[in-house]
């Protein structure tokens, strides 16, 4: 399994008139965490699409626990618990507040696809062989 966290502070704007975070935002939040996660492996969206892959979000689901508010410095987990064969990615993420308190879950699963073709592919295999050494146990 391979894992990452990632903290942001909820703004006023992600807010809505209760003081909480509009259940809206918590995809970008996800979105957060995925980009940091791949990014500590040494990539970026930037790089995948440079490399001739797009990797568009096909499945979102969240469960909302407590509510996260403004100000609050909330951490982002995301993990990969398989490294798949397929042509998909699945990101598992979980927010908590500073007291470390369970807030909301999410999954996200997107696609590889070749940027040309618009077909779907494996992942690439820079990618894998980066992700590979978490999951040889």
């Amino acid at each position: 399994m391979f894992e990452h966290t990632t903290n942001l502070r909820v703004r006023y704007a992600e807010t809505d008139q209760m003081d909480i975070v509009y259940y809206g935002n918590y995809a970008q939040y996800f979105e957060v965490g995925r980009a940091e996660c791949i990014r500590s492996l040494g990539f970026t969206y930037k790089n995948m699409e440079e490399m001739g892959v797009k990797m568009p979000v096909v499945e979102m689901h969240a469960q909302f626990l407590r509510p996260a508010h403004y100000d609050d410095l909330i951490t982002i987990k995301t993990q990969l618990r398989e490294l798949t064969e397929k042509h998909q990615i699945e990101f598992h993420h979980e927010v908590y507040n500073e007291r470390k308190k369970l807030l909301t879950v999410g999954r996200v699963v997107l696609f590889f696809i070749n940027i040309e073709t618009k077909k779907r592919i494996p992942m690439p295999a820079q990618f894998k062989s980066k992700l590979e050494p978490f999951f040889n146990s």
